[in-house]
């Protein structure tokens, strides 16, 4: 039986029925089925702009945010998919503070389904620091979908810890 570490905490019956999938070698067709064709937003600057184009829609009160890349330097199985800092610098005798987000370079070749929930997730740490109940409202207000594809974007880091490549 092979591990399935992105699925830890999930219920038995649901772990065991991907793990039978994943037996069957239908994981990925189920996959790529529900989610086709990757996006196209490959760039820094691509991936600032569809940012901000979030953040405009359902957070313009939200603190402004000075950096959104992708980032090779993520890995997903032992940090995050992605990552909201907030860096201070004493500048003078001012503090200059900025919000930076950093995304896991293999959302790079992702449905666009997947790299909006991350984006959503790194956005609303701009108002709730922490995962709690009003984090994961907020979440579902800029996307109403999120805990699915949140758990399908678990099996999708499943399918390339088996080394299926989808896209």
């Amino acid at each position: 039986m092979r591990s399935i570490n992105y699925l830890t905490g999930y219920p038995v019956t649901v772990t065991d029925q991907i793990q039978r999938l994943i037996d069957d070698d239908k994981l990925a067709e189920l996959l790529l089925k529900k989610y086709p064709t990757p996006h196209q937003i490959r760039t820094d600057r691509a991936l600032y702009a569809y940012a901000i184009e979030l953040k405009t829609q359902f957070l313009r009160q939200s603190g402004p945010i000075s950096k959104i890349v992708y980032d090779d330097k993520i890995d997903v199985v032992h940090q995050a998919l992605g990552l909201h800092s907030w860096v201070a610098r004493v500048q003078g005798n001012q503090l200059k503070a900025k919000n930076e987000i950093r995304i896991g370079s293999v959302f790079k070749k992702t449905p666009l389904e997947f790299l909006k929930m991350i984006v959503v997730h790194e956005l609303a740490h701009l108002r709730e620091k922490q995962h709690n109940k009003a984090f994961y409202k907020l979440c579902e207000y800029m996307e109403p979908n999120y805990h699915q594809l949140e758990f399908d974007m678990r099996l999708y880091l499943t399918c390339l810890a088996q080394g299926t490549q989808l896209y």
